[in-house]
């Protein structure tokens, strides 16, 4: 069984992952086996719907590592369901206050500590009757902090019980502050940001998490994040493929 991700992020260890746009459990079983922590189905932004999801899940599994899921909107029905399917963790986007990250975590753990439903028919399947009594333990429940809102409450979000880190949304943040979409590095606001949820998080002894690249992550390690996204499939495939054709176009160019 794979150590919890909120249990390596409590020893202030880094874990990298990568991020699923793409609707294909044969290129999230490739990224699984690519070495990571672990793997997130982004059912937000991403083009796969539940049943794909779940195989997508399977696929992540035989590759050794944790599997993750964004879901769409805070709502417990899917959040349920994903976590049933085997997800050990789901980031929760939109979230704008402790009310809204409470109501994730109801969604995502068993009471006593919340308020999730017990039918856990893939993931028990996985795990074995023993699945119960470790779930609340091991399943990671992180709300975004991109909102306006969400920042002027991240404090109060990050110190609702049975919340493991508080995600940064980079470009939703920006936009939210008045800036383009994107990684704003350098500009006061986007810093000073980073740096009020960063405290947040360290006060309430959670970790940080954040959608990056693989050039921009030595420095949000360096920032504090343990919890960093180095490529998205959709990137990787798009890169490789420009590069090859772009490399193909030259050497044809030079035998011709």
């Amino acid at each position: 069984m794979l150590e919890p991700l909120k249990t390596r992020w409590h020893r202030d260890e880094l874990t990298l992952g990568a991020w699923c746009l793409l609707p294909n459990a044969l290129s999230a079983e490739m990224l699984a086996k690519g070495g990571f922590d672990w793997v997130l189905i982004d059912m937000q932004h991403g083009c796969m719907d539940y049943e794909l999801a779940v195989n997508m899940i399977r696929a992540i599994d035989l590759g050794g590592v944790t599997p993750l899921v964004r879901v769409p909107w805070n709502e417990p029905g899917i959040i349920g369901r994903m976590l049933d399917a085997g997800a050990m963790g789901v980031v929760v986007p939109m979230i704008q206050d402790a009310d809204d990250a409470r109501r994730a975590v109801d969604a995502c753990l068993y009471p006593p500590a919340g308020r999730r439903s017990f039918g856990p028919i893939r993931v028990g399947a996985r795990d074995g009757a023993g699945y119960f009594a470790s779930a609340n333990e091991r399943v990671a429940v992180i709300p975004m902090i991109e909102t306006a809102d969400a920042l002027a409450n991240v404090e109060a979000i990050a110190a609702v019980p049975g919340v493991d880190a508080l995600f940064v949304g980079p470009f939703d943040l920006s936009i939210a502050l008045g800036l383009p979409p994107g990684d704003n590095d350098g500009e006061p606001l986007f810093d000073a940001a980073l740096a009020r949820i960063g405290e947040a998080a360290k006060a309430a002894g959670i970790a940080t998490a954040v959608l990056a690249n693989a050039d921009l992550t030595p420095l949000r390690a360096r920032q504090g994040f343990r919890m960093i996204s180095v490529v998205t499939d959709a990137m990787v495939l798009n890169r490789a493929a420009a590069a090859d054709l772009a490399r193909t176009r030259e050497a044809l160019s030079v035998g011709l």
